[in-house]
């Protein structure tokens, strides 16, 4: 399945699902990779067709993911199905290539700052980074999917302008991204600011090819992705029950817009997921055993507290 295949007007929302990789990078306890495999088989029994599986980095680096050369050969691929390895270097494309990775993710940023400090190098240098990955990943026949973090707002230097955006945007839709998701890190955004960097976007990137990141840091994280499905964009990246934080706004802050959140907020809308709620409240209670804690969505926390009453009343 080609990354952002269907019409703008459509109204099938693809759901992203990016918590076995970017939730999980963020736990301190290390999850087995069989229980990272068995997550994202769960994941997509539920109906979700995008899951990004694991990453490709230095093990040093994200210890949680070390074991991603495992992982991802282990999990049972089906048709239909995006799965998804974030890979950061040429290094890491040959590895998630021998792995059987058909779609990689390569990210950037459009803060200065922010870019020195989470790739040690700027824009323009990081950019020049993904260039032959991006180039090396399609003559493999890979999908390439792209990302640009801090579009709303950077922990260092606060505002970050929309040309920044826009500029990242363009340079890797010429090295050939298929989809490039938009990531509000710190979760600063507000539906109106999603709206004029959807606009904005727009100008260089047919919106189809679009995708969203929101964190929830600021609890704007659903608003804001409501707000893009209004503006045309079809997909929009989300974490099982939450998983995952800002390290940038507090030990505590919460993160990734949880799964199970949006899906009940477009239940009964014009749009559809094609993702089975109750499955993912069960998805939720098997993580949160595993993680050894709930899981931030409120809606899985409320249909679960209901449930458990429904249960204890009869």
């Amino acid at each position: 399945m080609t990354a952002g295949s269907e019409a703008a007007n459509s109204q099938q929302v693809r759901v992203i699902e990016v918590g076995p990789r970017d939730g999980l990078q963020n736990e301190q306890q290390i999850l087995p990779a069989a229980d990272k495999v068995e997550l994202v088989q769960r994941l997509v029994a539920t109906g979700i067709s995008a899951v990004e599986v694991t990453s490709f980095v230095r093990p040093d680096r994200v210890p949680q993911l070390a074991d991603g050369v495992a992982v991802f050969p282990a999990v049972q691929k089906l048709p239909g199905v995006r799965y998804i390895a974030l890979v950061p270097n040429l290094a890491g494309l040959q590895a998630a290539a021998e792995a059987g990775v058909q779609e990689i993710a390569v990210f950037g940023a459009a803060s200065e700052q922010f870019s020195q400090s989470n790739l040690g190098r700027g824009i323009d240098d990081s950019l020049k980074m993904f260039e032959p990955v991006a180039a090396e990943a399609r003559l493999l026949g890979m999908i390439v999917r792209g990302y640009v973090s801090t579009v709303l707002g950077c922990p260092f230097s606060g505002h970050v302008p929309v040309g920044n955006v826009v500029r990242v945007v363009r340079a890797l839709d010429e090295m050939g991204c298929d989809e490039i998701s938009l990531g509000d890190t710190i979760g600063v955004g507000t539906p109106h600011a999603v709206n004029e960097l959807i606009a904005q976007v727009e100008t260089v990137l047919a919106v189809q090819r679009i995708a969203v990141h929101f964190h929830d840091t600021y609890g704007m994280g659903l608003a804001n992705s409501m707000a893009a499905i209004q503006a045309g964009v079809r997909a929009v990246d989300t974490s099982i029950g939450g998983l995952g934080g800002c390290p940038f706004a507090g030990r505590n802050a919460t993160g990734n817009l949880a799964t199970e959140d949006l899906v009940y907020a477009l239940a009964g809308s014009e749009f559809d997921t094609g993702i089975d709620l109750d499955g993912l409240l069960q998805v939720n209670s098997w993580l949160a055993e595993r993680v050894g804690r709930a899981l931030p969505s409120k809606v899985a926390a409320a249909l679960l507290a209901k449930q458990a009453g429904t249960s204890d009343a009869k």
